[in-house]
């Protein structure tokens, strides 16, 4: 009986890996540029960390995360998103007395979610934080950044925009925007009803239809905030007009996680079908203070490298690709033994090449060479061992020319 793999939790096979390298190393490229250095933690952290910081009400520490007790007897949780651990070992490492930091992330995810398409239980994402910075400036950086990384991509993303305000003006909001949910129930689907005393922001962020009508007409905390928090938006959006960001202003737009203070933003992609989030940020200036770290601002994003690469698939960028320079086509049992002894000459040199250890049919190799994209065939056999002299074969042109086994490295590295 074979053993299939855990459900909602995939398998990325090579075909598709070229498009997670592409993601990753522009990733990488782009977040250089703007300073940001990699940070590698743990897919595993005490269950306590999340529970803290991204908040007990909310549906991911609720509903999601994978909990287990080890045999210490310790609450561990497979990590549900990458900002915790980072603050943690932001925190832990002592980083906040070497001044501002830019980290990023890339990494598997955990959340026990119904799977559908672009949403898994192990997922993995791509992120950037930034702490010690509160000024606003930062945040349409950092928002910048994403959309470049966006068109590096060739990906077309729509940025929402909003504040979600802050201690000062937010609690009475809440407030009035519990008493309008308690106040209309009777016209919202379980989950809002449900979310109404845990977690009624997150109730704007329903897309049930039967929802939207009083959802359309509930408080905006946009025309509640306080001029603290006001002034900071308006200098966010003022940073972003600099920067030649477009952004659409979202006053239902909120994040689930409780940390998010202020900036909060998204970007949508409609290569899908639909308006789906590829990605979403937002600041936190509380976050590693409630973690056991000093008062630290901070500002992050994450975005999910399965719905990314499913719209590089839908838009049919073109990927590259390393595929051998050459294959070696072996007549005989002493052809194979020079072709192994020279594809690792050509291997030092740089040039990648492959051969097929069983022989067989000149055919069926020839066809093997084409099929793995191969440039050059090279073909061997005991008198071209004897002779030094082999026929190479260009596969895109069909031509066929003798060469010098000694000079094949210079003839094949063009």
């Amino acid at each position: 009986m074979k053993i299939n793999g855990v459900k909602g939790m995939n398998d990325v096979l090579p075909a598709d890996v070229a498009r997670w390298h592409e993601m990753e190393s522009v990733a990488r490229e782009v977040f250089a540029l703007y300073g940001y250095r990699e940070v590698r933690t743990p897919a595993v952290e005490h269950a306590a960390l999340f529970a803290r910081g991204v908040g007990e009400a909310t549906d991911i520490v609720n509903k999601e995360m994978y909990v287990f007790e080890d045999k210490g007897e310790e609450l561990l949780a497979l990590r549900p998103e990458g900002t915790a651990g980072t603050v943690r070992a932001f925190i832990e490492h002592g980083a906040f007395v070497e001044g501002p930091q830019k980290w990023f992330y890339m990494g598997p995810m955990f959340r026990r979610e119904r799977p559908q398409k672009g949403r898994y239980r192990q997922f993995h994402q791509i992120g950037c934080e930034a702490f010690g910075v509160a000024e606003p400036y930062l945040d349409a950086e950092q928002i910048a950044l994403l959309a470049d990384y966006f068109a590096r991509l060739g990906v077309t993303a729509e940025l929402k925009l909003n504040s979600v305000g802050d201690a000062q003006c937010r609690p009475a909001y809440l407030a009035d925007l519990k008493a309008y949910l308690v106040a209309n129930q009777g016209a919202l689907c379980a989950d809002c009803k449900d979310r109404i005393e845990r977690n009624p922001l997150r109730v704007l962020d329903c897309k049930v239809e039967s929802c939207q009508p009083v959802l359309e007409q509930a408080p905006q905390l946009l025309e509640r905030l306080c001029e603290p928090c006001r002034t900071h938006f308006d200098q966010v959006k003022a940073g972003l007009d600099a920067l030649g960001v477009a952004y659409r202003v979202e006053p239902r737009l909120v994040r689930g996680l409780d940390y998010y203070v202020r900036t909060a933003y998204e970007f949508t992609s409609d290569a899908l079908g639909s308006q789906s989030a590829v990605a979403g940020g937002g600041r936190y200036d509380r976050l590693v203070e409630t973690l056991g770290g000093p008062p630290t601002p901070g500002i992050g994003f994450a975005l999910g490298e399965e719905r990314l690469s499913m719209i590089l698939e839908k838009v049919g960028r073109a990927m590259p690709e390393r595929r051998p320079a050459v294959f070696f086509v072996s007549a005989d049992a002493t052809g194979a033994l020079e072709a192994l002894r020279l594809a690792a000459g050509l291997r030092r040199a740089g040039i990648a090449c492959e051969l097929d250890p069983r022989g067989g049919k000149l055919k069926a190799q020839f066809k093997q060479a084409e099929r793995v994209g191969a440039r050059w065939a090279v073909v061997l056999g005991g008198n071209e061992v004897a002779t030094g002299q082999a026929k190479l074969k260009d596969l895109q042109t069909r031509e066929e020319t003798p060469v010098a086994l000694s000079e094949l490295a210079a003839r094949v590295s063009g």
